[in-house]
């Protein structure tokens, strides 16, 4: 087994790597086997493979394999399974072609497998550095590789995309996609079309520019790049996207505002999807920065291509059409979520369609060759900053009272900035004509900016809201409403007929993504710690097994030596459970236990026991500093450190809980890890460069205040858990 790192790797160059490729017996099977790939990705093959996270280039996540179906499932067991090292997000889905098993985790991180007998072939390590962590809104996950002949690439979170050797996980080439000094990141898996390397990024939330670029897959040369917003000046950028931006798309955008600063959002996290049939790659845009259009455009234009779905033609990443979800995005309602493409009869006409549901909570059924609406339906409840689609003009039909910067008052969004479906992978099954959602319900507050706090800063989010406005008040019925609306649901939807065709009621939010066959199944796990198989025409529930941790990740399914295997990951993390607090409920109890899972009908190995659970020391410090001064440190809290350690200081078992921290007794100590960034390695940055010694102390004070708080009036809801 050989362990490569970017210190230490040997590196090919990409002079040598075009000379390979261009002459030589050697370079005419390396060839082929891109060849190989392309054919694969284009249908997905027999089953045996699973060659890319979304099976083919369709990502339907539909396996046409049978051997595991709706009569034999419930014989489904371990084969074997991995403990992994790090104990963060884990939202990869396995590929798997020729045997071989490759999947990539927490921290950028690579590994490969035998895929039936389980023995580790390789793993590779990028180094990111830890204080990286702060610009990664929503955990340093990774969400998967992408294979093409003898080559894997790989996004991290430091905005590089890296080619792997697939045989022996060497480093062949590295290229900065990112500009390394603003807060780039790099979540979402790259995809491979025609030779080239497509490849998005993160950081809106923080403030930074979107764009998706084509690298070569054999020396990694940038060969096109799309931005999603303007520039600053409105000016041209050599890029594909100037000719659209001059044309139509600069108007769209305000001469005042915050985007100028920011670089309006925009980022290209999550889905790329390539159409073979009209030779065109489509990707799902994220939201603006900040959130608050009144702030970001001085709440003028639409704001192209915030929450849209673009098409660009594959060779030059020129722009084709686009059609925007959400206009004058404000609320978080990112369309990154993952594209389906199908076809539909529409109007008696067959017809190229793809399949979205974004975080806004409406479907999305859009012409493929135009961009055209031909539906737009809820597929939650509760849906309450819009009553519909106007589908003649394709715009939502929208409450106003949505718009708080216009009105001056909180508004209660539902969905939330979580979103009604986040990033999880929902699956198609042409059989059903059903799409199987992990849909979510997780209202949330509203409040414009109202003060210096709020206002743009160096680090952190800077999304134009009030956060310190939006915290749960002091009243344990309110904290245990948030718990009892906080929910999920796995749901079936028709687009067709526009409607929801069955349901799966969850108690807890944060569900993984699925996987559909055709055995009639399908398989998701459950931030419960549940691996559930249901009949995709019926929803009836066939398999429910316990894997000890959370599921956020989505399942693959391949066939080894004639044996269907299904493979997923196991772990807490993501947005929510850093985010949440007390909302996380049940889960916040379910261990976190990184591991990937293969399984086999009558697989028979056997999760180890877990480790009696003790319970945590929670002596609450005595209360130090004034009224003022905790009220200081509540405003700092909401504004540096909820997003990553919940609200009220409530952790879920998955950053440390700082209501029990050791840290609390020490106003040096405590100083030298928020100020100075003494676990900076952990992903724990400094705040000196905005804040004080005083606003240290009095973060020190509220966390102190919360601790005591939160066991006299919620202990058995809140009491802290073990990571």
């Amino acid at each position: 087994m050989g362990i490569w790192t970017k210190r230490g790797a040997a590196v090919l160059g990409s002079a040598m790597l075009l000379a390979l490729a261009a002459c030589g017996d050697e370079g005419t099977a390396i060839d082929e086997r891109e060849a190989a790939t392309a054919r694969l990705l284009a249908s997905g093959g027999n089953g045996d493979d699973w060659g890319a996270i979304g099976f083919s280039y369709d990502e339907a996540r539909h396996s046409p394999l049978t051997d595991i179906n709706d009569a034999n499932v419930g014989e489904l067991g371990i084969a074997w399974f991995a403990d992994l090292e790090d104990a963060r997000g884990q939202e990869a889905t396995p590929v798997v072609v020729d045997g071989k098993l490759y999947v990539s985790h927490a921290w950028s991180k690579v590994s490969a497998w035998d895929a039936a007998s389980g023995k580790k072939l390789w793993s590779f390590d990028p180094e990111v550095p830890g204080e990286k962590a702060v610009n990664a809104c929503c955990d340093v996950v990774n969400r998967g590789v992408a294979l093409w002949g003898d080559k894997l690439f790989v996004g991290t979170i430091d905005g590089r995309l890296i080619a792997l050797d697939r045989l022996s996980g060497k480093e062949l080439w590295s290229e900065q996609t990112t500009d390394p000094d603003r807060p780039y990141t790099i979540t979402g898996a790259p995809r491979v079309v025609k030779d080239m390397v497509l490849i998005g990024n993160g950081g809106a939330e923080m403030g930074v520019r979107g764009y998706v670029s084509a690298y070569s897959a054999d020396s990694g040369t940038l060969l096109w790049r799309f931005y999603t917003t303007p520039n600053p000046a409105k000016t041209d950028d050599g890029a594909a996207s100037d000719a659209i931006f001059a044309k139509s798309a600069n108007a769209t955008w305000s001469d005042k505002g915050e985007w100028q600063q920011s670089g309006g959002g925009g980022t290209v996290w999550d889905a790329i999807v390539y159409d073979q049939q009209l030779d065109q790659v489509i990707i799902g845009v994220g939201n603006g920065n900040p959130w608050n259009h009144g702030t970001r455009s001085a709440g003028q234009g639409d704001n192209w291509f915030l929450s849209s779905v673009v098409a660009l033609d594959a060779d030059t990443g020129a722009y084709k059409w686009h059609f925007q979800e959400t206009p004058a995005e404000t609320w978080d309602y990112t369309a990154t979520q993952p594209i389906i493409l199908a076809q539909q009869q529409v109007g008696g006409k067959d017809t190229p369609v793809l399949y979205h549901a974004p975080k806004n909570g409406f479907f999305f059924t859009i012409n493929r060759t135009n961009g055209k609406l031909i539906d737009a339906k809820p597929f939650v409840d509760g849906i309450n900053w819009a009553s519909g689609y106007d589908l003649a003009t394709g715009r939502p039909i929208e409450n106003p009272e949505a718009r708080f910067y216009k009105t001056g008052k909180p508004f209660i969004g539902n969905p939330g900035a979580l979103g009604a479906h986040n990033w999880h992978p929902m699956s198609y099954n042409p059989k059903t004509g059903l799409v199987y959602i992990p849909a979510m319900q997780i209202p949330q507050a509203y409040i414009a900016e109202a003060g210096p706090l709020d206002a743009r800063k160096p680090v952190g989010f800077n999304v134009g809201l009030s956060f310190p406005a939006g915290m749960l008040p002091d009243d344990p019925a309110v904290h245990r409403a948030a718990v009892a609306m906080t929910t999920g649901r796995l749901v079936a939807f028709d687009p067709r007929a526009g409607k929801v065709a069955w349901s799966v009621d969850y108690p807890a939010a944060w569900n993984g993504g699925t996987l559909t066959t055709a055995g009639n199944l399908v398989f998701q796990g459950t931030s419960m710690g549940r691996f559930r198989a249901y009949a995709a025409d019926t929803g009836q529930q066939l398999l429910d097994l316990d894997m000890q941790s959370g599921i956020v990740s989505a399942p693959s399914t391949f066939r080894v030596g004639g044996v269907q295997y299904v493979a997923f990951m196991t772990s807490k993390g993501g947005a929510f459970p850093l985010v949440a607090g007390i909302a996380g409920g049940a889960t916040r109890k379910v261990p976190n236990i990184p591991r990937l899972v293969i399984m086999k009908l009558g697989g028979g190995a056997r999760l180890p026991a877990l480790p009696t659970a003790s319970a945590l020391d929670w002596t609450p410090p005595a209360p130090i500093g004034t009224a003022a001064t905790v009220a200081s440190g509540k405003a700092l809290y909401a504004r540096y450190c909820t997003v990553c350690h919940g609200d009220s200081a409530v952790g879920n078992g998955f950053t440390p809980d700082l209501r029990i921290s050791g840290t609390l007794a020490s106003a040096d100590v405590f100083g030298n890890v928020v100020l100075a960034g003494a676990l900076k390695d952990r992903g724990m940055v400094g705040f000196a460069n905005v804040l004080k010694p005083a606003d240290a102390e009095a973060l020190r004070a509220y966390v102190i205040e919360r601790s005591n708080w939160t066991k006299a009036n919620l202990a058995a809801e809140t009491a802290p858990v073990g990571r």
